[in-house]
Parts: structure tokens; C-alpha cells; sequence
């Protein structure tokens, strides 16, 4: 299957990246291509606080390997044992934003949530969602969570 059936999707567990996961399933359903499920992960922000310390090996292992469990079991969660599409999940090193647009470089398109679990409740976009919108080599794709009516679910 070439890079073109190739959809990514940004998971981080919120709710708005949850329904992108579902958005992205049903979409490679529909056409016969195949999810990458992609989360990041980096260095706490105070790692090493007191003074600039490289990080260990087992530092790195532990963030990578809890990366690594908390999106399986957030696929798991979410599309259950037997998703409908070919759903493949990765981990990489670095922010958000900088993974996704290095995945959806060949990808036939790239899906995100609208808020993630940072940041501000207020915004309408959030930040990771519209740094991707603003510089993905791909057509980007922004699901919006709605927790009132569920719209979305099954559209």
C-alpha cells in the first residue's frame, strides 16, 4: 500500500483526538487505506530543573515505553479490538506538532483533533491543530469534539 492510502492521526487520549481517531478510521474504511495513529513525546518541561542534566537511557525508556501504552490503550478504547481499518500505531521523540507534520510529509491526509489537553478551554482551535493547518504538506483534516449531541459519531 502506497504512501497516498496513508492517513495520520494525532492521538494525545482527549476526547477531540479520540472522535479524530474515529473521523480517520472510518475514512480509511471508506477507502481502503490505512491509519497511523501517532503520539509524541518529549522531556517534562522541568526535567533537570535544577541545572541543565542530560536525561539517562531509563529516563527516555520509561517516557517512551508510557507513550507507547497510553496509545494502545487509547485505540483500544476508542476503535475497540477489531477496528474496521488497517489502524498502526507509533511513538515519536519530539512536540506534537513537529512529529505530525514529519509523518503527514507523504500522507494522503492528516487528521487532528480541535483541542487537545493542553492549553486554553476557550479557543476554538488549539495550538498544535493550527500550527498543522497552517504548515502540513497535506490536506488537513480538524475534527471538533461535540460532548452535547455526539455529532460526529456516526456521520
Amino acid at each position: 500500500m502506497g504512501d497516498q492510502d496513508r492517513i495520520v492521526v494525532g492521538v494525545d487520549g482527549s476526547p477531540s483526538s479520540r472522535q479524530a481517531l474515529r473521523w480517520a478510521a472510518r475514512q480509511a474504511a471508506l477507502t481502503g487505506g490505512t491509519v497511523l495513529a501517532l503520539t509524541s513525546w518529549d522531556y517534562p518541561q522541568y526535567h533537570g530543573a535544577l541545572g541543565w542534566l542530560p536525561p539517562s537511557s531509563g529516563d527516555e525508556e520509561a517516557l517512551e515505553a508510557r507513550a507507547r501504552e497510553d496509545l494502545t490503550r487509547c485505540v483500544e478504547e476508542t476503535l475497540g479490538a477489531h477496528p474496521s481499518a488497517d489502524v498502526r500505531t507509533e511513538v515519536r521523540y519530539g512536540t506534537p506538532a513537529s512529529v505530525l507534520l514529519r509523518a503527514a510529509r507523504d500522507a494522503s491526509l492528516l487528521v487532528v483533533g480541535s483541542r487537545g489537553l493542553g492549553g486554553f478551554a476557550g479557543l476554538l482551535l488549539g495550538s498544535v491543530a493550527q500550527h498543522c493547518v497552517q504548515h502540513a504538506a497535506c490536506p488537513v483534516v480538524v475534527v471538533r469534539e461535540d460532548t452535547v449531541t455526539g455529532v460526529g459519531e456516526d456521520a
